[in-house]
């Protein structure tokens, strides 16, 4: 007592000071034994039936199933790989132009298809239709984009829109 005379602190303020750092305190304490206690809960609900070797079976069960679904992602990579692969030798591109062959013949019955891969190679298919003499039908190769023989104006469009159609692995 006579030290805080001396200091000229009143005892009723450090008593006031230490009731308040006492409550502080109690909280803290009340606050981290219910987290503990949600802790302990956890653990014993997780613990349940369990002992060391059924844990240690459950954790070997639980690798071995990430080691096959590994091996399963693999095996799919693969598959897919060979997928894309393949796709580039399909046709993807495609162009058609309808058109009438013969002006006097209405309706459009003629076209003009082209079907190219992703390296542009392919075919045109013109199918012109005449009502009196049937249809006839020509197929033209295309190499990198291009016919070696003579075009047709629809086949060259059906070959243009082929060549610039989208491709789907884009």
């Amino acid at each position: 007592m006579q030290i805080f005379d001396t200091l000229g602190i009143d005892i009723g303020y450090v008593l006031i000071g230490v009731v308040g750092f006492s409550i502080i305190l109690f909280i803290l304490f009340i606050t981290l034994a219910i987290r503990v206690s949600k802790i302990n809960k956890r653990y014993r609900k997780f613990m349940i039936g369990a002992d060391g070797k059924s844990l240690e079976s459950q954790f070997i069960t639980r690798f071995a199933e990430v080691d096959e679904l590994k091996l399963e992602s693999k095996k799919l990579k693969n598959k897919i790989n060979k997928i894309n692969e393949n796709l580039v030798f399909t046709y993807q591109k495609v162009g058609i132009v309808k058109y009438d062959a013969f002006k006097e013949m209405g309706g459009k019955l003629s076209f003009a298809l082209a079907m190219l891969n992703d390296n542009n190679d392919g075919f045109i298919l013109n199918s012109m239709h005449s009502s009196r003499e049937g249809c006839y039908t020509y197929v033209k190769e295309v190499i990198k984009g291009e016919a070696f023989v003579v075009l047709a104006e629809e086949e060259r469009l059906a070959l243009e829109e082929a060549k610039n159609s989208r491709n789907i692995l884009d």
